[in-house]
C-alpha cells in the first residue's frame, strides 16, 4: 500500500492527517502537482482525473479522491472512529463534511484558481469572479463560526473528518487564497486553535 502525494495540496494534506488520526503507517511518494507531474501518462493511469491523493493498493489498483480513501481506511481500521459509528452518526457527519467541503473549500479553491499565476496556463482565468469567491470565503467563514457556537466540534461529540475538512479548507482559505480567519470570529478561532494543536495537524 501506497500513497502517492504532494505536501502542498489540500486534499493531501486531508488523507495525511486522517491516516495520522488512525495512527498508521502508509508510505507516501511525492508527486509535484506544480510541475505537472500528476498529469504524466504514467499518474493517469493511475487517476485519470489527474488528482491526488491517489492509494495504491498492494494489488496494484488504485483508490483515488481523499474522502473516498479515507471511507476504505476506516472501514480497515475503525478504530478511532472518523466517520460515524452507526447510520445516523454517518449520515450527521457526511452532512457537516459536505457542508464544508461545497462551501468553505469550494469557495476558497475557486479564488486560488481564478487569481494564481499557477493556474493562468491551466484554466481560462476570470479574476472578477475569483474576488467574489474570496468574498463567498468570508461569508462561509462567518457562517461556520455561527454553526459551532460553543461546540467543541464540528459535528457531534468527538473528533470527526468534518473537523479535518475544515481545518484543511480554513488553512487553505489563509494560505492560498488570502483570507484568514476574522479574529472577530470567536468561536471559529478557538476550534481551530484546538484542532491545530493536535499532533495530526502537521501530518
Amino acid at each position: 500500500m501506497k500513497i502517492y502525494d504532494f505536501a502542498l495540496a489540500p486534499n493531501p494534506r486531508r488523507l495525511r492527517i486522517f491516516v495520522a488520526e488512525k495512527g498508521l503507517k502508509i508510505p507516501t511518494e511525492q508527486v509535484d502537482i506544480f510541475s505537472g507531474q500528476n498529469r504524466t501518462p504514467e499518474m493517469l493511469k493511475k487517476n485519470p482525473a489527474g488528482g491526488l491523493p491517489v492509494m495504491e493498493l498492494d494489488d496494484g489498483t488504485h483508490l483515488a479522491e481523499s474522502v473516498a480513501i479515507c471511507r476504505y481506511l476506516e472501514s480497515l481500521h475503525p478504530e478511532p472512529n472518523l466517520m460515524g459509528k452507526n447510520s445516523r452518526e454517518q449520515a450527521e457527519i457526511e452532512m457537516w463534511n459536505r457542508r464544508v467541503e461545497l462551501g468553505l473549500f469550494g469557495a476558497a479553491g475557486r479564488a486560488f484558481q481564478h487569481t494564481n499565476e499557477l493556474f493562468k496556463a491551466r484554466l481560462k482565468q476570470f479574476p472578477e469572479y475569483g474576488e467574489t469567491q474570496r468574498e463567498t470565503t468570508r461569508q462561509q467563514l462567518q457562517w461556520l463560526d455561527a454553526q459551532i457556537g460553543n461546540k467543541s466540534f464540528i459535528a457531534g461529540d468527538r473528533f470527526t473528518i468534518a473537523d479535518i475538512t475544515a481545518e484543511v479548507a480554513v488553512d487553505f482559505a489563509a494560505q492560498m487564497a488570502g483570507v484568514a480567519v476574522d479574529p472577530a470570529l470567536k468561536n471559529l478561532a478557538r476550534w481551530h486553535q484546538s484542532v491545530s494543536s493536535r499532533p495530526s495537524a502537521k501530518a
